[in-house]
């Protein structure tokens, strides 16, 4: 397997984030003929079982100058019907998820490029706005919306 590209690495720090919220991540990069979902993440230790939300989390990782508000305006609602068709599918697929509420949730993470050597492993702790430097990027989770459609 070769380098992470810039997408994963955005994925990967929003992962280790719901992680440190208290989140399990049950699948990344789920992919059906319909499409993919970023991030299928679930609450696990709540108090009642089945009582909090499964989240599909989609991730956009821009840098600098992009052309649609660092990712939020990629939300249109073809991607949006997209993601409802691909989410029913991964919930087919997994009957024991059918009676869990659902939440589509989106990620902006930005990315630069960092100059001069700071390495933090990828397993660095993640928080919001607090840059984590890999791969020869700066990668900043600038936002976690939740429930955006």
């Amino acid at each position: 397997m070769g380098c992470p590209n810039l997408g994963e690495l955005g994925e990967h720090i929003t992962a280790q984030w719901l992680q440190g919220q208290g989140y399990e991540i049950l699948a990344s990069r789920w992919r059906c003929r319909w499409g993919e979902l970023d991030l299928i993440a679930y609450q696990s230790y709540s108090q009642q079982p089945l009582s909090s939300p499964l989240l599909f989390v989609e991730v956009k990782t821009r840098q600098s100058s992009n052309w649609d508000a660092d990712g939020l305006l990629a939300i249109s609602p073809q991607k949006q019907k997209k993601l409802y068709r691909t989410a029913e599918i991964f919930l087919s697929r997994h009957p024991h998820l059918a009676s869990v509420g659902c939440r589509f949730d989106l990620a902006l993470v930005k990315a630069r490029s960092s100059c001069g050597n700071r390495k933090n492993p990828l397993n660095a702790k993640v928080e919001l706005n607090n840059p984590v430097y890999c791969q020869g990027y700066e990668l900043t989770l600038t936002s976690y919306l939740e429930a955006i459609f």
